[in-house]
């Protein structure tokens, strides 16, 4: 049986932090994240939101991807990922839905995201330190991607490939009032 990717997280948070020799309160202190919160994540009580992981994720010096891909591959895998056992994430906050689609730490990793209409999604530009280069293709939909001040919009078939010199802030958005947006991300880590 193929384990909750919620749970997996949650082991994988808690194994990230007690490999550092850190407390929760040191987490808690270098993410801006409460200590109750992680508490609860590292209880698989609470399904942290996007901005969340971002906000731990990069204390703990790792890519959100990073940190999925390293609880999806807690469940086991090897050099070729079916769709039937790939994980999904879901954004309880925004209803963001993440499928990690190349194995576990392949390179470049290959994610799916579809965003729901209206939807928003903001990372820190902690997220993007850790990354060397990261594309984003459309596959259906519109997507507006903003870069600190830099607006770019994408319709289906557009890439953009992340200017990571400087990582900046980032805000992912569905314009749409009624239909999802779908996109590819690559990931090529440091």
């Amino acid at each position: 049986m193929m384990a909750n990717l919620d749970d997996l997280l949650a082991r994988r948070i808690r194994r990230e932090r007690e490999a550092r020799g850190w407390s929760i309160a040191m987490l808690a202190a270098e993410s801006g994240v409460s200590r109750a919160m992680i508490s609860k994540i590292e209880r698989a009580e609470a399904s942290p939101t996007a901005a969340l992981l971002g906000r731990l994720s990069g204390a703990l010096g790792l890519t959100i991807s990073a940190l999925l891909a390293r609880a999806e591959g807690d469940a086991g895998g090897g050099r070729v990922s079916r769709a039937a056992t790939q994980q999904l994430w879901t954004d309880p906050g925004t209803g963001y839905r993440r499928r990690a689609l190349s194995p576990p730490g392949a390179e470049p990793e290959l994610v799916q995201v579809e965003l729901p209409p209206g939807a928003r999604i903001a990372y820190p530009a902690a997220s993007y330190r850790f990354l060397r280069g990261q594309v984003v293709w459309l596959e259906s939909g519109a997507l507006v991607i903003r870069e600190g001040e830099e607006e770019t919009t994408l319709g289906p078939g557009d890439a953009l490939a992340y200017d990571l010199t400087t990582p900046r802030d980032c805000e992912f958005h569905n314009p749409s009032a009624t239909e999802e947006c779908r996109y590819i991300v690559t990931l090529s880590r440091r």
